[in-house]
């Protein structure tokens, strides 16, 4: 049996219902009825990264992220293929550059979207401690 299972269903057009486990997520390639795949992909990759930060926070020592707010940008190519991420972090934590580093370098270890990308969508992550 598979660790993750999940069924989409078309009835017709571009959108899409996914059932994963009790959630229904819309998904709409023309971004009619819900967000497009690259936005969702997108945001995905944001919130897998926004709590592998807060572990990679604790590994450090830093317990207390406070707040966390991603801003995620991403360009497309020619036939509208994802060809860069760019995730501005905004913590309310005030660290200084190198341990703010650290922990972002950690979260990209800990961030399973992260491990799944091929290397050229990898984020580039600008982290802004202080933020709130």
């Amino acid at each position: 049996m598979a660790d993750i299972e999940t069924s989409t269903v078309s009835e017709e057009g571009y959108a899409s219902t996914s059932q994963v486990g009790e959630f229904d997520l819309q998904i709409d390639a023309t971004d009619e009825t819900g967000p497009n795949p690259n936005a969702t992909l997108v945001a995905t990759y944001a919130s897998c990264y926004l709590p592998a930060l807060r572990v990679g926070g604790s590994q450090r020592g830093e317990e207390d992220l406070g707040t966390i707010q991603i801003d995620a940008s991403a360009e497309l190519d020619g036939d509208d293929d994802l060809e860069s991420i760019a995730f501005d972090v905004h913590v309310e934590a005030d660290l200084d550059d190198e341990t703010a580093a650290d922990i972002a370098e950690r979260a990209e270890g800990i961030c399973h979207v992260h491990s799944a990308l091929r290397d050229e969508l990898h984020a580039d992550i600008s982290v802004y401690p202080g933020a709130f």
